[in-house]
């Protein structure tokens, strides 16, 4: 059964750092695109970063680019969002997902995504 789980969330301060990680199991996930989306209480669930599955692009939401890094393994099957200079809003549920291949709408909407992890807490304080 394919599974994905997120780690490394924590209470930091603002400006501070954290690196979060997505480990996946039970399918090659290295060949697919992942993604990293957030959920603030209250809010609906927003789009974070997205890696290819080479690696080899990146995309970020406006609102973190410059502070949040995605990378990958070489192996593919473990995902890292660096996450600096934190924010007071950046405190949410961090989730991290596989895109579905044959999905071709916006790479932002959560739909878009599959095997979704159970989510890891980052709270940034002020």
């Amino acid at each position: 059964q394919a599974q994905l789980v997120e780690s490394g969330g924590g209470l930091v301060q603002a400006g501070g750092s954290l690196r979060l990680s997505c480990v996946g199991s039970g399918r090659t996930f290295s060949t697919y695109a992942m993604g990293w989306f957030r959920q603030a209480p209250g809010k609906s669930r927003e789009f974070v970063a997205r890696i290819t599955g080479s690696g080899g692009a990146t995309y970020y939401a406006d609102s973190v680019k410059g502070r949040f890094t995605i990378s990958r393994d070489t192996a593919g099957n473990t995902v890292y969002l660096q996450l600096n200079s934190l924010k007071p809003e950046d405190t949410a549920v961090y989730y991290c997902a596989a895109a579905r291949p044959n999905y071709r709408g916006s790479y932002v909407f959560p739909i878009g995504y599959d095997n979704w992890g159970q989510g890891t807490q980052v709270t940034v304080s002020s």
